[in-house]
């Protein structure tokens, strides 16, 4: 979907504890846009599959149960959350076991594939719900998912910083292994997109990358 004048799409790209769902929220409150936060959604689906007993080994049984799933979009303020046949995703998407997992379902075609899709209708949901645009974050969405998008982040840090940022949350999680794999990965690999904005989170604080963010923001919008 082309962006327009009259619509903003804002992709925001980076490894894990970067920053990007932070920053996004942040935007979308600065700029009245629906928040899409991808990384739940890969996490959902592998909550899902692992709740059914699927491995990310077992093609046919993913394929099946992507077949099988409704995926749908509750919207709560300013963010937009994904619910698998009607029921909303929980904090499970946060244990140590989808940790270890979502980076080895998210290299599977056919489940990229399936999110390809719902991710590209968010931003017909923030037309719906009466949002100035969409701002996504995640790990391919300036190169994959909305290429064209009005404007494109990529936010990096110190895998040290990072791992402390993941600690400081309670969270467990290997964002070094997990940014290792989804930049290996033969689909859609983690990456700068190009032409991207490339910011370095290491030593800032929130408000000084949401600053920059939306410096850039406003000056296209005030030359528009």
């Amino acid at each position: 979907m082309a962006p327009s004048a009259s619509f903003l799409i804002v992709a925001i790209d980076g490894g894990a504890a970067a920053g990007k769902s932070s920053t996004a929220r942040a935007l979308s409150e600065r700029f009245h846009l629906l928040h899409s936060d991808t990384g739940s959604y890969f996490r959902a689906l592998t909550a899902e599959l692992l709740r059914r007993g699927v491995a990310p080994a077992d093609l046919p049984g993913v394929r099946r149960a992507l077949a099988e799933m409704k995926l749908t979009t509750r919207v709560t303020g300013r963010a937009a959350s994904m619910e698998i046949d009607g029921r909303p995703i929980g904090n499970e998407i946060r244990s140590a076991a989808v940790n270890g997992a979502v980076s080895h379902f998210a290299a599977i075609p056919d489940l990229r594939t399936t999110l390809m899709h719902y991710e590209r209708g968010q931003a017909q949901v923030a037309r719906d719900h009466g949002f100035r645009g969409l701002v996504m974050d995640g790990r391919d969405i300036g190169s994959v998912i909305f290429p064209s998008a009005d404007f494109r982040f990529f936010l990096y840090a110190d895998p040290a910083e990072r791992a402390r940022r993941r600690a400081e949350e309670g969270q467990p999680d290997a964002v070094a292994e997990r940014d290792r794999l989804d930049s290996s990965r033969s689909t859609a690999p983690l990456a700068c997109p190009a032409g991207a904005i490339s910011i370095d989170s290491t030593h800032l604080n929130l408000g000084q990358v949401v600053a920059r963010m939306a410096a850039a923001i406003a000056e296209r919008l005030g030359a528009a």
